[in-house]
């Protein structure tokens, strides 16, 4: 067990003080955000969730869920990332527009509710990853403790499940734009084609999928052990994806691989 990651984990967390956590319901964030009551006491960490229309509304009632059973101070606040300039145009820093415009909206909340940093999910996996969000947060002063204490994805999951929190196999989670092609304007119908297919492909029993948008077309990524079950439903499949908007259905042989949008950028 990575036990001397969580001690500085939690070290670096009480010079923090008070902390307002970007909070998205994910293993990341909520494995944070139970480090952080622990260290500093319910009156002294608020959570922050933000909805807007990348965040589906079923991952918005799981963070709801989560902070309840943290029993933590939890605020829900509204964003619109389509409404940001440049961020609909999906140029390779997208992330960046949006992680600026969350900062933004959660700054005045620090500054007017009394806590000293604002912290977010930021893991040692995300060093090695394109993450241009990265950029708007070390501008606005915000810290990835997790990331500094030098925690990857495999030993977060591990310290949760001993924690029995109930995110410990959570599937990956990333916002609705990462399955639009870069270069390809980002609307409010193909976001809610995404998570209509993707909604429907989980009620398969596949929980962890991604449907890659490509123009008309859905490139679906699940685990390579999910593959027999699309084939099995593939008339199905095609047929609802179908009237969500999709031309083309097919299935990538690679299997979900996280941030597999981002092969173009090398």
């Amino acid at each position: 067990m990575p036990y001397q990651k969580l001690e500085k984990l939690k070290m670096l967390l009480k010079d923090m003080d008070r902390v307002v956590v970007a909070f998205s319901g994910g293993v990341d964030s909520t494995f944070l955000l139970k480090i952080a009551i622990d260290c500093l006491g319910r009156e002294n960490v608020l959570a922050v969730t933000a909805d807007s229309e990348t965040y589906p509304t079923k991952e918005l009632e799981e963070a709801k869920s989560l902070a309840q059973e943290l029993d933590a101070q939890h605020e829900v606040i509204e964003t619109s990332e389509l409404n940001i300039p440049g961020y609909a145009e999906n140029t390779a820093n997208r992330c960046y527009f949006c992680k600026k415009s969350l900062f933004e909206h959660l700054l005045p909340i620090m500054e007017g509710q009394g806590y000293k940093n604002i912290i977010f999910g930021l893991i040692a996996d995300d060093l090695n990853e394109h993450r241009p969000g990265t950029r708007a947060a070390k501008e606005m002063g915000v810290r990835g403790p997790l990331q500094e204490a030098g925690l990857y994805k495999e030993e977060i999951r591990e310290l949760s499940r001993e924690f029995q929190l109930s995110t410990w196999n959570k599937p990956s989670y990333a916002c609705l734009s990462s399955r639009v092609a870069y270069g390809e304007r980002i609307t409010i119908e193909k976001l809610n084609r995404i998570d209509q297919s993707e909604n429907y492909l989980k009620s398969l029993g596949i929980s962890q999928v991604r449907v890659r948008t490509h123009g008309d077309m859905a490139r679906i990524e699940v685990e390579p052990k999910d593959m027999e079950k699309l084939l099995e439903h593939h008339r199905q499949i095609y047929v609802q994806l179908h009237a969500y908007g999709y031309q083309y259905v097919t299935m990538d042989l690679l299997g979900y691989l996280s941030g597999s949008m981002n092969k173009v950028l090398k």
